[in-house]
């Protein structure tokens, strides 16, 4: 597999993370431990189903421990946060402050071994951060709202350093996300019992919602994203991913999920400005690498 077949098949990924607001809203009411056990499950259970079919249960086996465990917390965590966000807040201003991981991805992207911290990158930031500030101070709603920015912001880190620190397990293979669905879906059944109220989808956009989430945001993506960061262009699947915010928010208004305001415009074009000029930053950066190595 060459680096742009890697980096497209990252790109099916964030394709799919576009409809993950629109079908986090559509399976409330239930909540966000149960909501993760049960897209874990069936992301899980499709790749368990791959991995028979295909015979790679051997891969699995050289794979330490400690990998398994970092998996399974990236996944669990930006997940439960992510949903515990979007159920807290207005959906379209806490997806896209957690959509800030893209730029997140190429300013931290630019501390890994080779790459550079450019002041485009620090402006790029400052733009982005200053976006999710117009949205969280034009959409309070009141404490509730409050937690679930901050939720949302942490879901932004959580994923960003998952993706970015991925690039140490170059050598893991992809089947390893298997587990890490599964042991997601086990981690958060339990935690589920312990701290949540069962309450199932309601009616048949409920349950289709959840089943989206399970073969698509939740499921698919995290096979074709371990694919791209790994042996894709991992900047540019940052670049590609600014993307996801607009798509995202334009696909929960569509669906009338979401009211189109000015705030909303203005914080859209703020994150994915920053987004752009990082993105500029990364590209000079490699430009000017490629002329030293001449």
């Amino acid at each position: 597999m060459t680096r742009g077949q890697a980096t497209a098949i990252g790109g099916v990924a964030i394709l799919l993370w576009a409809l993950l607001a629109l079908f986090t809203v559509g399976s409330a009411p239930v909540p966000p431990l149960q909501l993760n056990a049960m897209c874990f499950a069936i992301g899980g259970t499709v790749g368990l189903i791959w991995l028979v079919i295909s015979g790679g249960f051997q891969t699995l086996r050289d794979v330490p421990l400690g990998v398994y465990a970092f998996g399974t917390a990236g996944l669990f965590g930006y997940h439960f946060l992510y949903f515990s966000a979007l159920r807290l807040a207005p959906p379209a201003e806490a997806g896209l402050i957690a959509y800030l991981w893209p730029l997140l991805i190429v300013l931290l992207s630019g501390l890994l071994p080779g790459e550079t911290v450019r002041k485009g990158h620090l402006i790029g930031g400052a733009l982005g951060f200053a976006g999710a500030a117009v949205l969280i101070g034009t959409g309070l709603t009141g404490g509730g709202a409050w937690a679930g920015y901050l939720l949302a912001l942490a879901c932004a880190f959580t994923w960003s350093g998952y993706s970015v620190m991925s690039r140490r397990f170059e050598a893991v293979p992809t089947s390893a996300v298997v587990v890490f669905c599964l042991a997601s879906a086990v981690l958060s059944a339990l935690c589920h019992a312990a701290l949540e109220t069962t309450q199932w989808p309601e009616g048949g956009i409920g349950w289709a919602s959840v089943a989206g989430l399970g073969l698509g945001p939740v499921g698919l993506a995290f096979f074709a994203w371990d694919i791209g960061v790994k042996r894709g262009d991992i900047q540019l699947l940052g670049v590609l991913s600014y993307a996801a915010p607009v798509l995202s928010t334009f696909a929960l208004v569509v669906a009338g999920l979401a009211p189109l305001t000015v705030s909303l415009l203005m914080g859209t074009l703020m994150i994915t400005g920053g987004a752009l000029v990082a993105a500029q930053a990364s590209q000079t950066s490699r430009n000017s690498d490629a002329a030293n190595s001449v």
